[in-house]
This record gives structure tokens, C-alpha cells and sequence, in this order.
């Protein structure tokens, strides 16, 4: 969940200028804090924060996004900092389009909202290699993390700037004076053990909206009424007064920026969805408890706190503020039974729902409850407007050739680790071997591969031979087992194309951690050759993606024929690139691509890149993790626009459809048991 907030492994240079650029533009004031909460310009507040990532969105979508999340009750906008957008090498700087930073906050600021800027420079959030530019594993005895002076640890330094907002340290318990530790997770009323000092606030810098999502999983769903439930318990239980929603709008995993296994919809399940879309009742119950914990925002600030019991699981928190003119009481009254509770308070019974906080800004009347739905649930429709089927759209076909030991020319004397020779521009390295038996004849021969990465593909002398999937965590060798091959007495070529779904982003020693072949043996009845130690050939990604053939000024930098029909397609598992053109559906309605009928691969739009696609692994359910993927209408044109995907299975293109995203109202929900989908 980017369990790190703030971060404090830290570079000098560029990274200081843009927060501090930041934090004068959006501070508003003088912000300082004590024990009970943020100050700005001398006035505690409660701020409600919402997580929406300027790289995971496009420029045209920024306005609408934070303005509805302001409508929503939101006062904060927090971000990331993605440092390997930023200086995708060492000295070049990239901040423009979606990585356009200066912009982004700018809209904050222009909407009256204030910004949370989470600088890192190590984020996790579920993006490749955590953030960190993987240049940064070339730098010598540089260690991620740790007290290493190549990475070196500086929280006196990140203070020493004097930004004139606090630094803040996500669970991080023992962060140093004047930093404010906090907690990140779904229950921090539960599980937060506080403040490190009586003179910092609680800050909740990650409540999870939903959860991520990996392929071959499931989508997580959490309710609004827990969400809400637990949102005002930390801030009664624990005096939270900061609370951030990860995410508030998740977006869009575009190019090869999702980690390991990560599906390219980002947090779908946010009160704003992929595509900027109101998630319904999820949006509209938060706005509601926004303005009831404003509507006594002083009196919770200010107020002394009592705590009463109404019975064995129910409590009143009651604050009162003798300094107040006109109201000075606020309660909540806490139900944490799985029942129903009647209870009595100042003389008035009040009916508590299972597992429920109501809100008496007056002390008097409920004007929230956390298990009482208003607003009806939205259902989320796709309305095909073409399919790009061989009748209407002329698709054509590349073949990438299957690389052989003699087509490299980058060889060595054993099996390399994927990424040291990739140094990750991309998901793709051919392994090759010429292999020749040693002995007269090699009779039911078989090919053993174990591996680090994610799939392997094997072919023998240019015929498939076969595949198997890793696991999201690359920590255990994953085994291509005992694939029955032809091999020739003469020579025989070995191409193994080892695929990453994403660089990890988390976890220890990441500069050490391991992609790629590990072992390759070859079976003979008569004898087994381990070839790990043979001479090996190298061939990083793919032709096309070397010549860009995925934008309109490179696409006819090879020779493209036509598809013919689907048979083609689906009786060869090689690798190979489709395209067509289609224009855009009318309206401005969100438009997506549902991919079910593909296989594996990666798609580009005008070039842009709308991530990758993973249509074989499958849920326990049987389905696939994801199978619509949002094209923002700013990569659009009216007409004519190129589509370029990259199979590297044997989907098939012809039963592409292309979708209009919208929203519709389901009912109008009273029960606490309502849920989205």
C-alpha cells in the first residue's frame, strides 16, 4: 500500500527543490502542530485526505478528479513523488505530461485544497521497483534502505530545509523529534499504539479503500459503512485528526508501471473509480460523515473528552468545550456488538446498528450513522460501440523471429540474471543455447527449466516446446517441467523468452533480488546434460519494441500482413504484434478495450501505452483478473487511431471490442449490508 510515507532516504538536489516549490505553493500559511492535531495559521483542524496519483491519471482528467473529491468533503490531495518517472537516468529529467508534477499540485492549489506530498524517494504504492530508478542498481555497494552511505538515511537534513510544513514518517513508530510518525492500514482505531510523543497528532496516512490487486485475484470490496465506521473510531479512540483515503481515486497502471503481478486498474474500488467515475454509495457516505465531524470539528478539537459507557460493547465519547459560544457538546456513540443495541444517553434512547457510530453534533440529534446508506449504489456499464472485428477494421500481423544462439551478440559463459542484462527496459530477455548431445542418439529427449521470473516460453528449434507461470513474489524457483522436445544428432538451437510482469516494490535487499533462468537441463534417456554453464546468447525484448513499432512515425519500420481470420491467430503460440486503426466513440464518455478474447501481452494506443494485459491466469472463480482497459479520451483523436498490441500468446485480436464506460443507480439502499460491485 506504499507503506512508507515521507520516507527519508533522501538525494540532495533535485528532490528538495520540487517540495520545497511544492510546499510554498499550496502551504497557505504557517503550518505547525501539537498534540492534538495539525495547525494552519493558528486554527487546529481535522483535514480528511484523499490519495490520487498525478502519473496514474492524465493531465485533462486532474480537474475533474480533484474537484470531486473536494465536492466529496475533501481538504487534502496526496500524492507520490515517483522518482524513476522523474529521472529515468541519472541527470535527465522528465516532468512532463502525466509526470508533470508542478502542474498537478498547481490545480490543488487552484481548487483551495492543500497537498500532502509523499517525496520517498523509495514509495512501494504497488509501482515497479518501488519508485526507485532502476539505475540505482549499477551505483557500487549501494544497499536499498538502510544506513548506506550510496543511499544514506537523512532526516535532519529533510527537516534542515525548513519547508514550513511538518515532515511526517508512515509506520515508522521510533521516527525521530520533530517528525510524526503514523499509521497506514484498514483499522488504525484498532491497531495504532499512538503518537511517539505527547506533543505530535495522530495521523492515519493510509486508510484502504479497497486493496490492491494482483492477477489470478479476486477484486477486494470494502463497504463504505466500514470504511466510515473506522475512520471515526481512530479519531474518537485515538484523537486522530488527519485522516488520508488510499486510495480516493486509484487510476490506471499505464506502460509497464504496475510491480509484480499488479493488475493495471489501480484501487477500481476507490470512491472515485479507474476512470474518474463516482462509486456510489462509497462517495456519497463519506461526504456525508465529512460534514458531520465538521459540523463539530472545535468542539472535538477543543472539548474535554468523557467516555461513558451505555453498555458492554456500546460507549458514549463525549466531548464539551466551556469556551464555546453557542453549541458546545459533540458525542458519538459507539455500537461494537454484531447486534443491534438500544441505549440510553442524556435521557433519550437511541436505536445503534451492528458494528455503528452515530454522530450528535448537538450532543442531541444523530446527523450520521455509519451504518445508514442514503445514497443509492452505482452500477458501473460498458456499452460496446464497435467491435474490431476482420469485416469493419483490416487487421494486420507481425511475427517476431524466434532468436537463435547465433542471432546474439551478447553471449556468456553461464546463466545470466535477467535484469542485469535488461537493466529493465523491458518485460522481455531471450535466453539461447546451441545444444548438440554428446553422445549417438538422445531418445525421448525433455527440457527442464527452473526460473525467477514470472513465465518462460521454450522453443527448440523454432517449434514451441512449451510454458509455465512463476509467482508474484520471484522468491521461490518456479519449474518448467520436463517439456518434451525433437532434438536433432546435429546441432540444436534453445530459445527460452523469460517474461517479468513488474519489478517487485518492496521488501529487503531488492538490489540482490533475482529474475530470470536459474538452471536448464536437458533430458536424454540415455543421459542428462545440465547446460547452466554452457555458453549462452542474449537478445534483449523484441524487434519491435526496439523500432517503436507501436507509434504511428515506427509502425512501418517492418513488414506487416494481413490477418486473415482468427484461425491464424489462435494456432501460434509465438510472439507477434497486431494493429489496426478505429475512431473514437462519440460523446465524452470514459472509453476502455475489453481484452477477454487475448491471451498475455501489452497494448499502445497512439502510441501510448495502456499497460499489460494477463487473460490466461485466471481467479478460483475461473475469470480473469481484469478485462477492460481504459483508454484516456486525451489519447484519442476523432478519427483513425492506431492500435497496437503486442500477443505474446495466442489471443485473438478480431473479437476486440471497444466500450463507453457510465454509471448508473441501483436503488436506494436503507440496509447496512448494501455493498458496491
Amino acid at each position: 500500500m506504499g507503506s512508507y510515507c515521507g520516507g527519508w532516504w533522501w538525494r540532495t538536489g533535485l528532490w528538495a527543490a520540487v517540495v520545497l516549490a511544492a510546499a510554498a505553493a499550496v502551504a497557505g500559511g504557517n503550518v505547525t502542530y501539537d498534540g492534538r492535531s495539525l495547525i494552519i495559521d493558528g486554527e487546529r483542524k481535522v483535514l480528511f485526505s484523499g490519495s490520487i496519483h498525478y502519473p496514474r491519471s492524465t493531465p485533462k482528467m486532474w480537474e475533474s478528479l480533484i474537484g470531486k473529491a473536494k465536492e466529496g468533503g475533501i481538504d487534502v490531495i496526496e500524492t507520490y513523488v515517483f522518482w524513476n518517472l522523474h529521472e529515468p537516468k541519472p541527470g535527465q529529467y522528465d516532468f512532463s505530461g502525466r509526470n508533470d508534477l508542478v502542474k498537478f499540485i498547481k490545480e490543488v492549489q487552484a481548487q483551495g485544497l492543500y497537498a500532502c506530498l509523499r517525496i520517498g524517494p523509495f514509495i512501494e504504492s504497488e509501482w515497479t521497483y518501488g519508485g526507485l530508478p532502476f539505475w540505482l542498481h549499477d551505483v557500487p555497494d549501494i544497499v536499498y534502505r538502510t544506513d548506506n552511505e550510496p543511499f544514506k538515511w537523512a532526516a535532519k537534513m529533510a527537516v534542515d530545509l525548513q519547508t514550513g510544513v511538518p515532515w511526517v514518517m508512515c509506520k515508522q513508530p521510533d521516527a525521530p523529534d520533530p517528525v510524526i510518525n503514523s499509521c497506514n492500514g484498514m483499522r488504525c482505531g484498532e491497531t495504532f499504539a499512538g503518537p511517539n510523543s505527547p506533543s505530535k497528532p495522530a495521523l492515519w496516512t493510509e486508510n484502504w479503500t479497497s486493496f490492491l490487486q494482483r492477477y489470478g485475484e479476486e477484486t477486494y470490496l470494502r463497504s463504505a459503512q466500514d470504511i466510515a465506521f473506522h475512520t471515526l473510531l481512530f479519531i474518537i479512540a485515538k484523537n486522530g485528526s488527519f485522516v488520508n483515503y488510499y486510495m480516493y481515486h486509484g487510476g490506471t497502471n499505464f506502460g509497464r508501471s504496475g510491480a509484480a503481478y499488479m493488475v493495471t486498474q489501480y484501487y477500481d474500488q476507490a470512491p472515485l473509480d479507474e476512470y474518474g467515475l463516482i462509486r456510489e454509495p462509497k462517495w456519497s457516505h463519506l461526504k456525508e460523515m465529512h460534514a458531520a465531524v465538521k459540523s463539530c470539528s472545535s468542539t472535538l478539537l477543543n472539548g474535554v473528552q468523557t467516555n461513558i459507557s451505555l453498555g458492554q460493547l456500546q460507549q458514549a465519547y463525549v466531548y464539551e468545550d466551556s469556551t464555546a459560544e453557542g453549541n458546545n457538546c459533540a458525542a458519538f456513540l459507539v455500537n461494537n456488538a454484531t447486534t443491534n443495541a438500544t441505549v440510553e444517553f442524556r435521557n433519550a434512547k437511541f436505536e445503534l446498528q451492528p458494528r455503528s457510530i452515530s454522530v450528535l453534533p448537538d450532543c442531541e440529534k444523530v446527523a450520521f450513522d455509519t451504518a445508514k446508506v442514503n445514497a443509492a449504489i452505482s452500477n458501473r456499464i460498458a456499452t460496446t460501440s464497435k467491435t474490431l472485428n476482420g469485416a469493419d477494421h483490416q487487421w494486420e500481423e507481425y511475427r517476431e523471429a524466434i532468436p537463435t544462439f547465433s542471432d546474439t551478440t551478447m553471449q556468456f559463459n553461464q546463466i545470466e540474471e535477467q535484469t542485469n542484462i535488461t537493466k529493465d527496459s523491458t518485460d522481455y530477455l531471450w535466453y539461447t543455447l546451441s545444444f548438440q548431445p554428446n553422445a549417438t542418439s538422445c531418445t525421448e529427449p525433455k527440457l527442464q527449466v527452473k526460473f525467477l521470473s514470472h513465465l518462460v516460453y521454450a522453443f527448440v528449434n523454432g517449434e514451441y516446446a512449451g510454458s509455465a507461470r512463476g509467482n508474484s513474489t520471484g522468491q521461490r524457483n518456479a519449474v518448467l517441467v520436463e517439456a518434451p522436445i525433437s532434438l536433432s544428432e546435429s546441432k540444436n538451437d534453445v530459445s527460452i523468452l523469460s517474461v517479468m510482469v513488474g519489478l517487485w516494490d518492496s521488501g529487503p535487499f531488492m538490489e540482490k533480488r533475482y529474475a530470470g533462468l536459474t538452471e536448464v537441463e536437458i533430458q536424454c534417456k540415455e543421459n542428462t546434460y545440465n547446460v547452466t554453464s554452457y555458453e549462452w546468447g542474449y537478445q534483449v525484448g523484441f524487434l519491435g519494441e526496439s523500432l517503436g513499432i507501436y507509434t504511428q512515425e515506427n509502425t512501418d519500420k517492418v513488414k506487416w500482413n494481413p490477418l486473415s481470420d482468427s484461425s491464424s491467430a489462435n494456432n501460434d503460440p509465438s510472439p507477434r504484434w497486431f494493429r489496426t486503426t478505429f475512431d473514437a466513440p462519440k460523446g465524452d464518455e470514459p472509453v476502455a478495450l475489453n481484452l477477454t478474447s487475448m491471451g498475455k501481452g501489452q497494448v499502445w494506443v497512439n502510441g501510448e501505452s495502456i499497460g499489460r494485459y494477463w487473460m490466461t491466469i485466471k481467479t478460483k472463480q475461473g475469470n480473469p483478473s481484469q478485462t477492460m482497459y481504459h483508454i484516456p479520451r486525451e489519447f484519442l483523436n476523432t478519427t483513425d487511431n492506431l492500435l497496437v498490441i503486442l500477443e505474446e500468446s495466442n489471443g485473438d485480436p478480431l473479437q476486440i471490442t471497444v466500450s463507453t464506460i457510465s454509471t448508473t443507480q441501483l436503488l436506494n439502499p436503507k440496509s447496512r449490508y448494501s455493498t458496491i460491485r
